[in-house]
C-alpha cells in the first residue's frame, strides 16, 4: 500500500510540475487578462465537467470570497452551479447546450470565459467557447493531454499533456490556486509594494 502511495504521489508532482513549467508564461498572461477585465467592470465566467466542474466551482470562490488575501469580491461564476437551469436546458434542449445558454445569456464583449477540462473533446465545453468567441469573450483553457478539440478554438490553450484523468484534474486546481494568487498580486499587492 505505501508503494502505491509513493506512486500516486510521484505521479501528482511530475505532472504538476511539468504541467506548470510549460504555462508560466500562459498562467501569467491569464492572470493579466483576468485582472484587467476585474479592473473594467468585467467577469469571469469558468465551466466544466466532473472534476473539471469541481475546479471551476472552486476557482469561483477563490474569487469571489477570497484566495487568501483579504480584499474586496471579484466578478466570478461557475457556470455548473444552478442544478435547476442547468437540469432545465439539458431536458428540454440539450446537455449539449447547458454552458452555451449560460454563455449567451451572461457573458458580454470584454468578459473572459475559463474552461476546464480532462481532454477537449466535450460537446458542451466547445459549444461554450465558440458562443464566447462570437460574443467577443476572451476564451482559454486548462485542458489535459494534447488539447483535443478545444485547442485550436481558443485564445489560450494551457495543456498539461497528460492523459491521467485524476493527475490531469490535480494540475488544473494548482494552476487555478495560481491564477488566483496572481491575480490578488495585481489588482491588491503590487501596488501595496511600490508605497
Amino acid at each position: 500500500m505505501k508503494d502505491i502511495i509513493e506512486k500516486i504521489l510521484a505521479d501528482s508532482l511530475e505532472v504538476k510540475k511539468g504541467y506548470i513549467q510549460e504555462n508560466t508564461s500562459s498562467l501569467i498572461l491569464l492572470a493579466e487578462k483576468i485582472a484587467t477585465a476585474f479592473a473594467m467592470d468585467r467577469k469571469l465566467l469558468l465551466c466544466g465537467n466532473g472534476m473539471g466542474a469541481a475546479s471551476a466551482q472552486s476557482i469561483a470562490a477563490g474569487f469571489v470570497n477570497r484566495y487568501s488575501l483579504e480584499r474586496p469580491p471579484l466578478p466570478a461564476m461557475a457556470l455548473s452551479t444552478d442544478t435547476v437551469l442547468i437540469t432545465s436546458i439539458a431536458t428540454e434542449y440539450s446537455f449539449d447546450d447547458v454552458f452555451s445558454k449560460q454563455v449567451k445569456s451572461l457573458g458580454m464583449d470584454g468578459d473572459i470565459l475559463l474552461v476546464i477540462s480532462a481532454d477537449g473533446n466535450d460537446a458542451n465545453i466547445l459549444s461554450a467557447v465558440k458562443d464566447a468567441g462570437s460574443q467577443r469573450m476572451y476564451t482559454a483553457a486548462f485542458v489535459g493531454g494534447d488539447g483535443g478539440r478545444l485547442a485550436d478554438l481558443l485564445d489560450l490553450a494551457l495543456v498539461t499533456g497528460s492523459d491521467q484523468g485524476p493527475r490531469i484534474a490535480e494540475a488544473h486546481m494548482l494552476a487555478g490556486h495560481i491564477l488566483c494568487h496572481l491575480v490578488d498580486h495585481i489588482l491588491f499587492q503590487s501596488h501595496l509594494s511600490s508605497t
